[in-house]
């Protein structure tokens, strides 16, 4: 017999007062006259134990913010955009100056039925984890691939500061040749710096090692500029893990959008992308901060190959060679033709100025020519020539 009707059996059944059942069973005559309230009015179903929660709680968050909160939720998720507690509290505050707690918003979540606990995975404290002290000490890149409104296969190459998360660069093409690579760090470096070093895995574009040896057109390109570069371990996407994980998150938003009919179109999609994941949406593993925010935080690394110096000015260009084997460039206002031979008339070309250097190569990551520019003359002849 439980407590509760061991008490109401000693007032209404053996006539004892409620002061002295109290005392004897030692509780309160607060609860036995509760009880016995109770049992007079409920029968035996009175003496069930209640719940102690109270009625109301002046503390909790009131429906409107939950509605509200769960309206966020599902319109990030419908975006294809990262919808977690802490990302809902980063727009709350943006909109209201002040949020709940993240564990509220998680709670909240939780009981209206769009979080599921899932004990079984691996806790984040087991996690060993590299993250690079500085921005632009490593930037880890990788292609991924996609496709168009047509079913047309575009490739994506995305390249990522290890530091602050930054997307420095997220590119489309058909499929990424030698120079593409090349062209798409060039001008990643003209916004952000150039890097100490760079991770990759082991493509056909990022190392020639696999046909043979040699160095493929971005392995000369990173040599030329004094940045370390680093491979992965083969068939191990884990060393790549940041921009591997960074094409999860592109593309469950891409997926979410409609399709894209050209690469023009899906190159302003990735542009549009790039400016939200970087400007606006918070990371957890840093701080909350946006990456913009963590890569301008703290000094840059830079590349410390021997007599390495940032040239002053350094820009990239797509040319044809002409009929005569020239290809044009212009340098303080002046014209310069720079022969490169009548066999390659025709041939597509990548041209990579850092000051007085040029260097000419082909979509494929031939050097077809090096030189350091004579502004005295109008003609860059061959050598030999």
């Amino acid at each position: 017999m439980s407590l509760a009707r061991l008490v109401v059996t000693a007032v209404k059944v053996q006539g004892r007062s409620k002061s002295e059942v109290a005392r004897d069973y030692r509780v309160s005559r607060g609860w036995v006259r509760e009880l016995v309230k109770r049992y007079a009015a409920e029968g035996e179903a009175g003496l069930e134990p209640r719940s102690r929660q109270p009625h109301a709680s002046p503390q909790r968050t009131p429906g409107a913010l939950e509605d509200e909160i769960v309206e966020l939720r599902k319109a990030l998720q419908d975006h294809g955009l990262d919808a977690g507690a802490h990302t809902i509290a980063f727009h709350l505050a943006k909109r209201h100056g002040t949020t709940p707690a993240v564990a509220t918003i998680w709670r909240i979540l939780h009981r209206r039925g769009f979080v599921t606990p899932q004990p079984q995975k691996r806790p984040r404290s087991s996690f060993i984890r590299f993250e690079a002290d500085q921005p632009n000490e490593r930037w880890q890149a990788d292609i991924t691939h996609w496709r168009l409104a047509e079913a047309t296969g575009v490739e994506i190459l995305n390249i990522i500061d290890d530091h602050s998360r930054l997307l420095v660069a997220s590119d489309a093409r058909a499929v990424f040749k030698a120079a593409d690579v090349v062209e798409s760090f060039r001008e990643a470096a003209l916004r952000h710096g150039f890097p100490a070093s760079v991770l990759t895995d082991n493509g056909a574009v990022f190392t020639a090692i696999p046909r043979g040896g040699g160095r493929c057109a971005i392995e000369l390109e990173l040599a030329a500029a004094g940045i370390a570069y680093r491979h992965s371990t083969p068939y191990h996407p884990q060393t790549c893990g940041k921009v591997e994980r960074f094409h999860q998150t592109l593309k469950r938003w891409l997926a979410r959008q409609p399709a894209a009919a050209t690469i023009a179109e899906m190159q302003a999609k990735l542009d549009w992308f790039a400016e939200y994941y970087n400007t606006v949406r918070p990371h957890r593993a840093l701080g909350r901060l946006t990456r913009a925010s963590a890569f301008d935080a703290r000094p840059k690394a830079e590349p410390s190959g021997t007599g390495f110096l940032v040239p002053e000015h350094y820009r990239v260009r797509r040319d044809r060679i002409d009929p005569s084997g020239v290809v044009t460039l212009r340098y303080k206002s002046r014209l310069h033709h720079i022969g490169l031979g009548r066999r390659h008339a025709g041939t597509r070309v990548l041209i990579l100025v850092a000051d007085l250097d040029v260097r000419v190569l082909t979509e494929d990551g031939e050097m077809l020519r090096e030189l350091t520019l004579d502004p005295s003359r109008d003609y860059q002849r061959q050598a030999g020539g």
